[in-house]
């Protein structure tokens, strides 16, 4: 049997509030091997009932979100809600010299989204799939251009990367 493919995460995409609370799930149980009723009580959630009803109406507290987040290890409905509003989300840089690898993935990206434009100015089709990639390419060459501007003089790293 072949080998199960890991999913990239950093390259999914939420479309909708509902999408963004699933990638967040998905994100926590394939990457922390967090259950629901695990989240609701790194939440402080009583009842894992409640996270159940908010992923299913799209209805969650904006002062749930952060927790959530928090919890499952990432922010997809923080990036919808930006994205929605027509905003772009760049991490902060830490001035880190970037890695070959990383530099690897975000070129072969790059030319993943060249097609992807080169297919929907040909055929006119796969508008939303080319806006989503174009936007995330967009982000991480922000990323890299605070980057470059911050390795002059890097910050303390306290508590991480």
């Amino acid at each position: 049997m072949g080998q199960k493919r890991r999913k990239n995460w950093s390259r999914e995409q939420p479309i909708s509030l509902r999408h963004g609370s699933e990638l967040c799930i998905g994100h926590a149980h394939d990457r922390m091997n967090r259950s629901v009723e695990q989240i609701a009580d790194l939440m402080g959630e009583a009842s894992h009932f409640t996270l159940y009803k908010w992923m299913e109406s799209g209805r969650m507290p904006a002062v749930k979100i952060r927790a959530f987040e928090h919890a499952c290890g990432a922010d997809f409905v923080t990036q919808y809600l930006a994205h929605s509003a027509g905003y772009l989300l760049v991490k902060v840089p830490t001035g880190r010299k970037a890695e070959h690898r990383e530099l690897n993935e975000l070129s072969l990206f790059a030319h993943e989204v060249l097609g992807l434009l080169i297919q929907f100015y040909d055929s006119h089709e796969g508008a939303d799939e080319a806006v989503l990639a174009v936007t995330r390419l967009m982000e991480d060459l922000a990323f890299q251009r605070g980057n470059i501007e911050k390795h002059q003089q890097p910050e303390l790293l306290l508590g991480g990367e």
